[in-house]
């Protein structure tokens, strides 16, 4: 356990609230920030999904062990909701002005124009983690995606994964090909792999995130890492030249074959399973494949010819292969309501223990610093772990501000882009046009 002083600060409630304004179900107030003096409940109740197995198993145990004395302050208690009923539960839950501590929400809900965000419903955790001298224990990346996809540190990073390229090390070595640093060393690696009777990538295109990803990797080491948000406040379109050539890339990596045949239809399972068996070099995924390639039963080319590296910058590009990809779970907010004394107590305690505890029982990357000795890590895990410490600013993915509309279009029409059946001008077109729509 790791032993916590007093960090009490002179105020009532370790932070400062805020009245909670209404959706539209609620009454009176105002829309404010989501900090000030909260009351403390009869129990610290977390609100998570059915299919988020993990968190409650982890928070149990905190419960238990390292958590003890504020369980014993304030018992834990467990409440669950399909995931796909999260929306609808929690906004009916808060027009009842029934909203747990702790508990899970739509990303759009908890950002600063949705419902609870506007309605000051969630908590600002950095606020009440400074204040607790906790929130040093939130990884600097974590905390940065938060804010990026969020709009403001009000989820907890319970899950954290980096995307990147995995690649096979032995067919590399065997090549000659060193990690590519910019995106034509990434094409050129691709041609020598086509000759040598290698598919350079698995990617699993009938779900469609596995394509678009690349398109929006593209344009985030063109333009720099507020290339997406320019798109979301108008300040550019997706027809600019700079963002036109992230589609132009894709078409041409599909039509010099890096993918193989068949891609279109490829499941990501099955995407893994062609890296895993060596028949693929390169693997565009995120780090929760780690359960896969620590899998002896899946990873068949040994978890040490597996590597892993950030998307290579584009030359002449504003960013740099230092900004990764990342996302950090469902947002996971607070009640400011109910953020009394014994919540702050519980959260800090969370915030402290829950990077070596899911780490420990579970082999869990979070976005919470591990503050323990952890044992018997699998290389590769440890080599994400030590990365995730030391990155300062992330990225989010292609369509992570879109509307939803916009997001499925994405995806439906990349199969046309990569089959060559729709041109990058018009991919971009017609996204742009369903993002002026939704405006």
């Amino acid at each position: 356990m790791v032993s916590r002083r007093n960090r009490r600060t002179p105020t009532a409630a370790g932070l400062v609230l805020v009245a909670v304004a209404p959706l539209a179900a609620c009454g009176g107030g105002d829309a404010t920030d989501g900090s000030g003096d909260g009351t403390d409940p009869d129990a610290f109740t977390v609100l998570t999904a059915n299919e988020n197995e993990t968190l409650e198993a982890q928070l149990t145990a905190l419960a238990e062990n390292q958590c003890k004395a504020e369980n014993e302050a304030l018992p834990l208690e467990h409440q669950k909701t399909a995931q796909a009923d999260t929306v609808q539960k929690v906004t009916l839950l808060a027009s009842q002005d029934a909203l747990p501590a702790h508990f899970i929400a739509g990303t759009a809900m908890v950002q600063p124009d949705g419902d609870l965000g506007a309605a000051g419903m969630v908590l600002d955790y950095e606020e009440l983690l400074t204040q607790e001298d906790a929130w040093d224990n939130v990884l600097p990346a974590a905390a940065s995606t938060v804010e990026h996809i969020y709009g403001g540190m009000v989820s907890l990073p319970y899950q954290y994964n980096l995307e990147g390229i995995w690649y096979n090390k032995a067919i590399f070595a065997e090549l000659g090909i060193s990690e590519p640093q910019t995106f034509d060393q990434l094409i050129a690696a691709g041609d020598e792999l086509l000759a040598a009777g290698y598919q350079p990538f698995a990617q699993g295109g009938a779900a469609g995130w596995p394509l678009t990803r690349l398109i929006g990797m593209y344009i985030f080491r063109n333009v720099g890492p507020d290339a997406m948000e320019k798109i979301r406040d108008g300040e550019a379109e997706l027809t600019d030249p700079e963002y036109l050539a992230g589609a132009e890339a894709l078409q041409q990596m599909a039509e010099s074959g890096f993918f193989g045949e068949g891609f279109i239809s490829l499941e990501p399972d099955a995407a893994t399973a062609a890296f895993l068996s060596g028949r693929a070099a390169m693997k565009y995924d995120g780090t929760w494949m780690l359960s896969s390639i620590n899998d002896e039963t899946q990873n068949q080319i040994g978890v040490e010819n597996v590597g892993f590296i950030p998307f290579p910058e584009v030359e002449g590009g504003a960013g740099t292969a230092d900004q990764w990809p990342a996302n950090a779970g469902a947002a996971m907010a607070a009640n400011p309501d109910a953020a009394g004394p014994k919540v702050a107590d519980w959260i800090a305690c969370i915030a402290e223990n829950y990077g070596q505890q899911a780490l420990s029982d579970a082999g869990v990357l979070s976005g919470f610093r591990v503050n323990g000795e952890v044992t018997d890590i699998p290389e590769t895990t440890k080599l994400i772990q030590e990365q995730l410490a030391e990155i300062d600013e992330t990225v989010a993915w292609f369509e992570a501000l879109f509307d939803s509309k916009s997001n499925s279009l994405a995806s439906t029409n990349v199969t046309l882009l990569t089959t060559g059946q729709m041109t990058p001008e018009q991919y971009m077109a017609d996204l742009q046009a369903s993002i002026d729509a939704a405006r």
